[in-house]
C-alpha cells in the first residue's frame, strides 16, 4: 500500500501538496471513492483540465497555484468560498501554519468536502500498487505515443497542403513563362522579318545609287575624253545633261521627255534660250530630288538599324523568357517532389497511428486484467480509464476512434 513520506501527518500532508495536481485529485478520489468520488469523478478530471490550463509554468505537472489563480479556479467552478476563507480553516485544524502563499488543490479539496485532513494523509491507496503503477507505465507511454503521431500527422498534412499548393502555383507559373516564351518568339520573328524587309529595300535602294553614280562618272569621262571626236564627246554631254535632269526618287526608271517639235526656224534661238532656263530648273530640281533621295536613304538606313537593334532586344527577350521557362519547369519539378515527400510522411504518420492502435489496445487489455482484481485504488482506476477514452481521440474514427465535441 502506498504511503506519504513523513514522520506526522502534517508532515505526510506536506508530501501529498508536493505531488502533482492530479496526483493529488487521485488521492483523493482513492481515499473517498465511496463518499464523494464515484460521484463527482468527473469533475476532477474537469479541476484537472482547468488546472493545467491556469498553471503556465508547469501544467499538469505542477503542484500548486498562487492566490490569483486560485481565485479564477474557484470562480470557474461557480465556488462560493474564498481563498482567506479556506486558509483560516485550514489553520485551525492545524492542516496548515504560518502564512501559505502557495495553494495546493489538496487544500481546496479538504475545505470544500469538509473532510478530516488526517484521514487524507493516511487515506488507502490500493493493495496492487505495482500493477496500477505498470498499468499506468503503459498508458504513459500510449499517450506520448500517440500525441508524438499526431503531431507527426498534423505536420505531415500541413506540409502536404503546402506543397500541393506549391505545385499548383508552380505549373501556373510553368504554364506563364511557356505562353511568355511563346510571345516572346513570336515578337523575335516578326522583328527580324521587318528588318529583312527594310535591309533588303535598303540593299536595292544602294543598287541603283551605285548604278546612277556609275552611268553619271561613265558619261562624264566620256564627255571630257579629248582622245575622242568632238561629236562623240558632244553626244555624251547631251546624255549625261539628260541623266541629270531626270527625277531619280526613288531612282526609278527614267523618264522620257519628249521636246516639242520646233516649227519655225526663226524662233530657235528663244526655244533654245527657254530649253536652256527649263534645263536649269529640271537641274535644280534634280539636285533638290538627289538631296532628298540621299535624306531619303539615310532615313532607310537609320530604320534599318532602328530594325536590326529591336531584332536583337526581341531574341535577348527571347532568350531570357526561354530561361525563365526553364526555372519555373524546375520549380515544378521540386514542388512535385516535395508533395510526393508529404504524400510518404502522412502515409508514415497514418502507420504510426495504427502501430499506436495495437498499443493502445494491449495498454486496454491490461488495464481490463488489473481492473479485475481485488483490492483496486478505484480513483486511480476511473482516472486511467478516462485517459484510455481520452488515448482513443487520436485514432481514427474508422480504427475505433472518436471526434471530440
Amino acid at each position: 500500500m502506498a504511503r506519504l513520506a513523513g514522520a506526522n501527518d502534517f508532515e505526510k500532508l506536506k508530501s501529498l501538496c508536493l505531488k502533482t495536481h492530479k496526483e493529488q485529485l487521485v488521492w483523493f478520489l482513492n481515499g473517498f471513492w465511496n463518499e464523494y468520488g464515484q460521484r463527482d469523478a468527473e469533475n476532477f478530471w474537469k479541476y484537472a483540465l482547468k488546472l493545467k490550463e491556469l498553471d503556465l509554468q508547469k501544467g499538469l505537472d505542477g503542484n500548486e497555484l498562487d492566490e490569483l489563480n486560485m481565485h479564477r479556479f474557484l470562480e470557474f467552478f461557480k465556488e462560493t468560498m474564498t481563498v482567506s476563507e479556506m486558509r483560516d480553516n485550514l489553520r485551525s485544524t492545524g492542516a496548515i501554519q504560518g502564512n501559505v502563499r502557495m495553494i495546493p488543490i489538496s487544500h481546496i479539496l479538504i475545505f470544500k468536502y469538509r473532510v478530516d485532513w488526517h484521514r487524507l494523509a493516511n487515506a488507502p491507496q490500493g493493495d496492487n500498487r505495482a500493477e496500477i503503477e505498470e498499468a499506468q507505465r503503459k498508458l504513459d507511454q500510449v499517450q506520448a505515443a500517440f500525441k508524438q503521431a499526431e503531431a507527426a500527422s498534423a505536420e505531415a498534412k500541413r506540409a502536404l497542403r503546402e506543397a500541393e499548393a506549391r505545385e499548383a502555383d508552380s505549373k501556373a507559373r510553368e504554364a506563364n513563362a511557356r505562353a511568355k516564351e511563346a510571345d516572346a518568339k513570336a515578337r523575335e520573328a516578326e522583328a527580324r522579318a521587318a528588318q529583312d524587309e527594310l535591309q533588303a529595300a535598303l540593299n536595292e535602294l544602294h543598287a541603283q545609287e551605285a548604278a546612277y553614280k556609275a552611268k553619271v562618272d561613265d558619261l562624264t569621262r566620256r564627255g571630257n575624253d579629248e582622245s575622242v571626236g568632238v561629236v562623240t564627246r558632244n553626244k555624251a554631254k547631251a546624255e549625261l545633261a539628260q541623266v541629270l535632269a531626270e527625277d531619280p526618287l526613288p531612282l526609278r526608271k527614267a523618264k522620257i521627255t519628249q521636246e516639242a517639235a520646233v516649227k519655225k526656224a526663226e524662233k530657235a534661238t528663244n526655244i533654245a534660250a527657254e530649253a536652256r532656263s527649263k534645263a536649269s530648273a529640271s537641274a535644280n530640281a534634280a539636285s533638290q530630288a538627289r538631296k532628298q533621295a540621299s535624306e531619303q536613304a539615310a532615313q532607310a538606313k537609320k530604320a534599318a538599324e532602328q530594325a536590326a537593334q529591336a531584332a536583337e532586344a526581341a531574341k535577348r527577350a527571347a532568350e531570357a523568357a526561354s530561361q525563365a521557362r526553364k526555372v519555373a519547369e524546375q520549380a515544378a519539378q521540386a514542388a512535385s517532389q516535395a508533395r510526393h515527400q508529404a504524400t510518404v510522411a502522412a502515409q508514415a504518420a497514418e502507420a504510426a497511428q495504427e502501430e499506436m492502435g495495437r498499443k493502445l489496445e494491449e495498454a486496454e487489455a491490461y488495464f481490463e486484467e488489473v481492473k479485475s482484481k481485488p483490492g483496486n485504488a478505484r480513483g486511480a482506476m476511473w482516472w486511467m480509464e478516462r485517459e484510455l477514452h481520452e488515448a482513443r481521440a487520436y485514432l481514427p474514427e474508422r480504427k475505433g476512434g472518436y471526434r471530440k465535441k
